[in-house]
């Protein structure tokens, strides 16, 4: 069953499931620059390095409290009510899907690091992952802590929704710092998305190994705040009303507009329908 009218929407909202957020500041941050909150203090709890790949779930410490619907009820993402330290701050939800660490700084070219990869999306359902294109996912190499303050670049091998592979090259930053992402595009020509993530190889040294890895999630929802400190709402019609899939990994995103990323304090509240 679906929620199909505003009546029926209405209804859900009165009974709707609440999760709370109240994230810590991440700090050397950088303007224009997306940063992970998985890592960040507060609630949801900080989320674990992954030592290993592994498919993210409700369950896992760092993840938005969801209940899970016994189909043909699902869970929508119907209202949110958030506050950021920052002004004018971009915050989005994302489905964690898949996620591994371990990835060093000073393993250069011409050495691949394969350590736990590739880091494919078996064992994540379909209705998670969305358009049978992969188009719906975004991959990203994630830090967990810093690497040195060399710029390098990292090729990225990839595997695209129509099983041709290709490398994708990376501008990395000197030294990125924990809790950086960067989002790996652009695709080739003709492409629509990404599958598996092969290797990664820099090219050359950071100068510290810092340990970094790569995370697939898919975006739910975004924010965008105006005033700091000031709680603004989003109701059913800016978030879109999506669907959240059974054992969704709900997180945090923000691109950056100084060099904290804030705090960010919110209610999520979910329809069931």
């Amino acid at each position: 069953m679906a929620i199909t009218s505003r009546d029926q929407l209405i209804a859900a909202l009165a009974n709707s499931r609440h999760a709370l957020f109240d994230k810590a500041s991440v700090a050397n941050a950088v303007a224009g620059r997306f940063y992970s909150l998985w890592r960040a203090t507060g609630q949801p709890g900080q989320g674990a390095i992954p030592a290993m790949q592994a498919v993210c779930n409700k369950d896992l410490l760092g993840a938005l409290p969801l209940v899970n619907q016994t189909p043909p009820v699902t869970n929508y993402l119907a209202w949110v009510d958030v506050a950021t330290g920052n002004a004018t701050s971009t915050l989005e939800i994302h489905d964690r899907l898949c996620h591994q660490g371990g990835l060093s700084g000073t393993i250069a070219s011409p050495t691949a690091q394969t350590t736990n990869l590739p880091l494919t999306l078996a064992g994540v359902p379909t209705e998670r992952i969305g358009a049978e294109d992969h188009s719906q996912l975004q991959w990203w190499l994630e830090w967990y802590t810093d690497t040195g303050s060399t710029a390098v670049s990292a090729t990225v091998n990839v595997t695209y929704s129509d099983d041709s592979s290709s490398n994708v090259v990376v501008p990395l930053a000197a030294t990125s710092r924990s809790s950086g992402l960067y989002q790996i595009l652009p695709f080739a020509a003709g492409k629509t998305g990404i599958k598996a993530v092969n290797s990664v190889t820099l090219s050359a040294t950071t100068g510290t190994a810092g340990n970094f890895g790569v995370t697939c999630t898919r975006y739910r929802a975004g924010l965008f705040t105006v005033v700091a400190n000031k709680a603004e709402v989003f109701d059913w019609a800016a978030l879109a009303l999506p669907e959240i899939a059974n054992d969704s990994c709900l997180a945090l995103l923000q691109l950056c507009t100084t060099t904290t990323t804030g705090i960010s304090k919110g209610v999520v509240r979910f329809a069931a329908g």
